[in-house]
């Protein structure tokens, strides 16, 4: 087993959080060192986040030019792989020179904890150790697998799913979240038949009614069967389909496709080799590691990021507490604040959300001003044909300071960031609506909503 030299910063895993930590840490003058046992970018750039996107986008272009008879399902599925992993290429090779640019020291291998202050880094049969005066924790997180139904053969995760080389005739989709919804809409595009088992009472379960429903809407016009209050139970595979027994009302129901794809939520990678237990770190039931406001765990010199904490597993979180833990480990004063971390589902329409819902507040007693604006009549949304949709202000109704914000429609995912920073920045709807945004965009339609609660605001105040 070789030794190598100390550093003041060992990074475990290099995902959004992983080399942005890394190299955050580098910046600030510290030696640096990052591990990781796969591919560098993690999951999100190889088989998260940058294909499943890629794959998304590609399905749209493809329905587009379905409905001119300009396009064949196979041929483009073919490309859309090919330009998929292109892609994925490009990260990936961005995220290495980053951190080489930086002086990171990159290491290939799966680690493990020996104590508090060094680790053993395994690969090819051989060890190498390395001591750190800090380590931050970026495992990541994995796919949950159902006891009775496990990857392999027909059972795909949302990995497998975006690695298959042909457009299945059919899948079946465990699990109406955002992965189910995205992947589901995603091969429908491609002439996939789709159908979505959820055992909630509406797909999105995350997201207030109203902004489910033009998803739901155009899922339903992608030709996908929503089955809601449904518990899957057994499969039967064989060599060219797999049959899925599930019960719904008390009734047995089964359905046969070609793939079942299992879409349950992630699970923290806190257990194998890694060896929390060995330098006594404890992990909750759920496999999460507890942390403080700076991302310390109880053991002073070590941290944790991501997926492995408490709170919504999505990269930009990760990568925020990155630099958090970076900066705490130099000695800066920076702290984590979560009051503004922008949730997005890329369906057709997209879906985004920041901040406090008309639902949560109404929980929680809050009063609130909403303010509303259609796509409908948007000259750049007309433009587009893509009309479906809202944007919806969540306000104080006394200062007017807006306190969250959900969209549902073209472009959501982009249009959030406006109204994510006008809560950072304690902006009020008025700050917005007088906010010249230029014309014709889609940008217009929050000006709008936010015209909106400025004019129910100015109702309120009259009647007072």
């Amino acid at each position: 087993m070789s030794k190598l030299e100390s550093v003041d910063t060992l990074v475990i895993g290099s995902g959004p959080g992983g080399y942005v930590a890394a190299l955050r840490s580098a910046q600030l003058g510290m030696k640096t060192a990052i591990v990781e046992r796969k591919q560098l970018g993690g999951v999100c750039t190889h088989v998260g986040c940058i294909p499943s996107k890629a794959l998304i986008a590609e399905s749209h272009r493809y329905d587009l030019f379905r409905q001119f008879n300009q396009a064949d399902a196979a041929a483009t599925f073919k490309i859309a792989q090919d330009f998929k992993q292109g892609v994925v290429n490009k990260q990936a090779g961005g995220v290495h020179y980053l951190l080489k640019n930086a002086g990171v020291t990159i290491l290939e291998g799966e680690a493990s904890l020996v104590d508090k202050h060094t680790a053993m880094i395994q690969q090819a049969g051989q060890e190498q150790s390395i001591s750190f005066k800090n380590l931050i924790l970026a495992t990541g997180s994995r796919p949950i697998e159902l006891p009775a139904f496990p990857v392999g053969g027909r059972i795909l995760s949302s990995t497998e799913a975006l690695s298959l080389q042909e457009v299945p005739s059919s899948l079946v989709v465990i699990g109406g979240g955002y992965i189910g919804v995205e992947l589901g809409q995603m091969y429908a595009k491609f002439g996939t038949q789709v159908t979505i088992l959820e055992g909630g009472a509406q797909v999105l379960p995350g997201f207030e009614g109203e902004l489910a429903a033009p998803v739901v809407k155009q899922l339903k016009a992608d030709g996908i069967q929503i089955v809601t209050g449904a518990i899957a139970e057994k499969v039967e595979q064989d060599a060219s389909s797999i049959t899925l027994h599930y019960s719904r009302n008390q009734e047995q129901h089964q359905v046969t496709a070609e793939y079942v794809l299992v879409t349950i939520g992630r699970k923290p990678n806190t257990d194998g080799q890694l060896g929390l237990e060995r330098i006594v770190l404890p992990v909750t039931s759920e496999g999460l590691v507890e942390t403080d406001e700076q991302c310390r765990t109880i053991i002073p010199h070590i941290y944790a990021i991501g997926d492995i904490t408490a709170g919504p597993a999505l990269a930009h979180k990760a990568s925020y507490e990155a630099k958090v833990a970076a900066e705490a480990i130099a000695g800066l004063t920076s702290k984590v604040d979560y009051k503004v971390i922008p949730l997005v589902v890329f369906s057709d329409p997209e879906l985004s959300s920041v901040g406090l819902s008309e639902t949560e507040a109404k929980a929680q007693a809050i009063p609130v001003v909403i303010g509303k604006s259609s796509f409908g009549i948007n000259g750049r949304a007309l433009a587009l044909r893509e009309t479906e949709g809202f944007v919806k202000i969540v306000a104080d109704p006394t200062s007017g300071i807006v306190i969250g914000a959900q969209i549902v429609g073209v472009e959501a995912s982009t249009l959030i960031s406006e109204l994510a920073l006008a809560i950072e920045m304690g902006a009020t709807v008025e700050d917005l609506a007088m906010t010249i945004h230029p014309h014709p965009t889609l940008g217009e339609v929050t000006m709008d909503a936010a015209e909106n609660a400025v004019r129910k605001m100015t109702i309120i105040s009259k009647n007072a």
